[in-house]
């Protein structure tokens, strides 16, 4: 028996896409994904998603990180959801999606096909808790950097890189760099009475533009080229920190670009709106005895 899958990614942030209608919920788990997720023994990838269409309309989605872990919410993936059911016809221009994950539902509106055969999506991605003040100081490259936590449905943790060159301090991947980058987000992890099953960690820089040049490090993960909760935590402390109430961000990751509305909500939190492409990268298929058992 062959067992049907599609690869799908938003911005390179990319991900197995696992119909229920072909795999029972009861075949997927962590050691799949860590199987599959391999990228130098089997198919490669960020992460799985596996997706059930309810009687209600309705998509159902569950999210295992390469190493195994769960998030709770991921961003990205629900773009890669619609586009995925945008695919088969099963949803169209103007249809109301909800997706719902571990973080609650996730109201979706399909826009139009862009030239590269990407699907744009916006998704209500409700509230993101910010916080101003930070909760602690961590070292980047020896700079005391202020730690702002942001509740996106799953954690994260915002640098902000300050200086004349945070720019260029950024974009710089030399292995000093990217080493001291990976150090901070260790000792940022360590704060388990913040993050007690870890988080995610952004590091950013505001460009001359007001622009966001944001690199990510996932819990799970590692370096990804996207992460669309990480891109609303950083849009929605930024706002807050400037003391805005109602601004649209523009985020660069390293995968692309993604716009974000975010607007002040009573008791300090802010719903955010993200905008960006998804779609397939190919399809394929898996014999059940390469399955894990």
């Amino acid at each position: 028996m062959r067992f049907s899958f599609a690869k799908y990614q938003g911005l390179g942030n990319d991900f197995i896409v696992l119909d229920a209608r072909q795999w029972p919920e009861d075949k997927v788990g962590p050691e799949l994904a860590k199987q599959l997720c391999d990228r130098h023994r089997s198919i490669g990838g960020d992460g799985i998603l596996w997706v059930e269409l309810t009687k209600s309309g309705a998509v159902r989605m569950v999210i295992y990180n390469r190493d195994g872990s769960r998030p709770e919410m991921c961003g990205n993936g629900v773009r890669c959801v619609a586009a995925y059911f945008a695919d088969r016809d099963e949803v169209k221009l103007g249809d109301p999606l909800e997706v719902l994950s571990d973080a609650g539902p996730r109201p979706v509106t399909l826009g139009g096909v862009g030239f590269d055969g990407s699907w744009f999506v916006t998704v209500d991605m409700g509230s993101i808790v910010a916080d101003t003040q930070g909760f602690a100081t961590a070292e980047l490259d020896g700079t005391p950097t202020l730690v702002r936590f942001a509740d996106a449905g799953n954690p994260h943790a915002v640098l902000f890189v300050e200086g004349e060159h945070a720019s260029d301090e950024i974009e710089d991947d030399s292995p000093q760099r990217v080493a001291s980058r990976e150090a901070t987000a260790a000792l940022v992890r360590a704060h388990r009475d913040r993050y007690p099953h870890g988080t995610n960690v952004e590091f950013v820089a505001q460009k001359q533009d007001r622009s966001l040049r944001v690199r990510v490090h996932e819990r799970g993960v590692g370096w990804t080229l996207a992460c669309g909760t990480g891109a609303c935590a950083v849009a929605a402390v930024a706002t807050a920190v400037r003391g805005e109430r109602d601004a649209t961000q523009i985020v660069d990751l390293d995968g692309g670009r993604l716009s974000i509305r975010v607007v002040a909500e009573q008791g300090g939190a802010y719903h955010a709106w993200m905008t960006g492409p998804a779609r397939r990268a190919f399809r394929g298929s898996l014999e059940e005895s390469e399955l894990p058992r």
